[in-house]
């Protein structure tokens, strides 16, 4: 069948512009397909083909070249050849590398599709690909990325999921056309504050990372969807002092809430705390953190300054997300002790 096909193509010559030969168990690439100069797609998937044949660089009219699911083990080189290919499907072979020079000659690359194989890294002549748009690496090995990928500025689409990831670079901010980002299943520990400079982001999924918070101005992005379930963000078992003395009363933090507010000319609370002497004498102790400049009364180990996150934040598949972010600075003062306020005991 595969033969009557080819044949059938070869007839057409210069005038074929299409070569389907999908799932028809070819252990090699037909060296005939020279023959078609004018081809504009082949696609060979679900085949047995280990290598790329030679006579491909002069398939220099071809758009779209599918070779997912063969026995590919490397990026050829050949690649480089075919100066017009926007599309490139090297999906579930066994790649491991990129040969040098793969890159060279593919200046028109839109989409290049490398999902199921056994990279563990990416060259860094991908940055090489001036035009790519599409970047799916899903289900490799990947440890790392290449700064040089972040130099990508065409880039709208790049999936990293199920790799072996623990960080992004913090040149992720040069993706200025970055429409969709997805991470989901790596080793992830945190978001590089390069993130918060994507204007153009508006999918991002890091679910299943080992993320605990995320970047200052990270409230900024304007995502349409979030997705971080299966992340660390909340602390699954409680913490227990050693001591009792270790641990803040609601005395302490309600304290802090009133004299920092009362710092900001808060005027209904300057009204309000008139009618109660007591609550103004115990508020008249307060001591300022050297640090964060921010009052207290019993310090209790280091200077905490809560800030509430932003109501901007759109967040899908019903995620729980901390409704405090905590700063601590790195300051320590002495403790000391305070009356109750408003009756409230340690806790």
């Amino acid at each position: 069948m595969a033969e009557r096909l080819l044949i059938r193509a070869l007839r057409g010559g210069k005038r074929t512009k299409i070569v389907t030969l999908n799932g028809k168990k070819i252990m090699k690439m037909p060296s005939t397909l020279e023959k078609l100069s004018g081809l504009k797609t082949l696609s060979l998937q679900n085949n047995l083909i280990p290598k790329v044949c030679p006579e491909i660089s002069a398939l220099t009219q071809l758009r779209v070249l599918n070779l997912g699911r063969n026995l590919l083990e490397e990026v050829p080189e050949e690649l480089k050849y075919l100066p017009f290919l926007e599309k490139l499907h090297l999906f579930g072979n066994k790649i491991r590398r990129f040969l040098p020079g793969a890159c060279d000659g593919l200046q028109n690359l839109v989409l290049l599709n490398l999902n199921n194989n056994l990279l563990t890294c990416l060259p860094q002549e991908i940055r090489r690909l001036n035009n790519l748009r599409y970047l799916s690496v899903n289900h490799n090995r990947l440890a790392s990325i290449p700064r040089e990928l972040c130099f990508l500025e065409n880039l709208t689409e790049l999936q990293l999921n199920y790799n072996q990831l623990i960080c992004i670079p913090e040149e992720i901010h040069f993706l200025t056309k970055l429409w969709k980002l997805l991470l989901v299943r790596n080793n992830i520990e945190g978001l590089p504050e390069g993130i918060c400079g994507l204007a153009n982001l508006r999918i991002l999924d890091i679910a299943g990372n080992i993320v605990q918070i995320f970047p200052p101005q990270f409230q900024k992005l304007k995502l349409r969807e979030f997705y971080c379930e299966g992340n660390p963000l909340l602390q699954k078992q409680p913490i227990y002092a050693v001591e009792k003395d270790e641990i803040w009363s609601l005395q302490e933090m309600a304290s802090r809430l009133i004299m920092n507010q009362l710092a900001k000319k808060d005027s209904l609370l300057m009204q309000a705390i008139a009618y109660y002497p007591q609550i103004r004498n115990l508020i008249s102790r307060r001591k300022e953190c050297a640090i964060c400049g921010k009052y207290f009364l019993t310090m209790w180990l280091e200077c905490v300054q809560f800030v509430p996150p932003s109501k901007s934040w759109k967040i899908s598949r019903n995620m729980k997300v901390m409704p405090l972010q905590i700063l601590i600075c790195s300051y320590k003062c002495f403790r000391q002790r305070g009356s109750d306020l408003f009756g409230i005991t340690d806790v």
